[in-house]
């Protein structure tokens, strides 16, 4: 019987390794071995711009515009950016709209899971704020992150709940919560009237924010002034709009540039 040689030996330790002076195939990453950069989304296409919400007593309520922007364009003038998760909890995203409905088309599908389950248990606004922030950490970590901020709301054990996240994985709670340009705009709006008035009536919530969106639609070029509201008190939740602000430009007029 012939003794193995080293050749035979060198291969046999090479056992499940690439062939010498070839490339190793990862597990999970196929048999190619055609070598190129990794492509990632590098900006957004279709994009939503702010996502408001502040509490009132009894409930949340959240808002957002209904335009899609291609780049500079505003392009589609209906694209709902709010989403009915179940009847203790609602969410809003801001940023690539694509990014969102992939987001939606999950929760959606781990909605139907948790039913058919038939076990009683259920997304609560907490629960579901604290898996999206785990899913946008691990996208970002993985330098493929999901380009949205979202603002989750509902209201769980009687008390309402409002929470923020966005692509990079920071997280935050507050009585009051604003994404995008409304964060510079809108979130001094809230604040002030949360100070004067911590306790909003359901409609005082709703005057509130159409002042916000209409101060938005003024001054973000990439706003609407048709937009969606989602209301989540005991009696459950529900999506209202489109609702059209009430805008008047008669001062436009008189703005102009002037040379010095």
């Amino acid at each position: 019987m012939a003794l193995p040689t080293e050749t035979d030996m060198s291969l046999e330790f090479w056992r499940n390794g690439p062939t010498p002076g070839g490339l190793y195939n990862f597990p999970g990453q196929g048999t190619s071995t055609k070598m190129g950069p990794i492509k990632k989304t590098l900006s957004p296409m279709v994009t939503g711009t702010s996502v408001l919400g502040v509490k009132f007593d009894g409930g949340i309520i959240l808002a957002a515009d209904m335009l899609g922007s291609y780049g500079s364009l505003a392009r589609f003038m209906h694209c709902p950016r709010l989403m009915k998760v179940n009847d203790s909890t609602v969410m809003g995203a801001g940023g690539d709209y694509a990014d969102f409905q992939y987001i939606k088309s999950v929760i959606e599908q781990r909605v139907i899971d948790e039913e058919c389950m038939n076990d009683g248990f259920q997304y609560t606004p907490k629960s579901l704020f604290s898996w999206l922030t785990r899913i946008m950490y691990n996208r970002r970590s993985r330098f493929n992150p999901l380009w949205n901020t979202i603002v989750v709301g509902g209201l769980q054990d009687g008390e309402p709940f409002l929470g923020y996240v966005d692509k990079i994985g920071t997280a935050f709670k507050a009585p009051s919560v604003c994404s995008g340009y409304g964060a510079y705009i809108a979130q001094p709006i809230l604040r002030n009237a949360l100070e004067k008035q911590p306790n909003l009536t359901e409609q005082q919530a709703k005057e509130l924010i159409d002042q916000c969106l209409t101060v938005l639609h003024y001054r973000d070029a990439r706003s609407l002034n048709k937009y969606q509201i989602a209301i989540v008190t005991k009696d459950g939740a529900r999506i209202e709009g489109p609702i059209s602000s009430a805008t008047n430009w008669d001062i436009a007029e008189r703005v102009g540039f002037f040379d010095e």
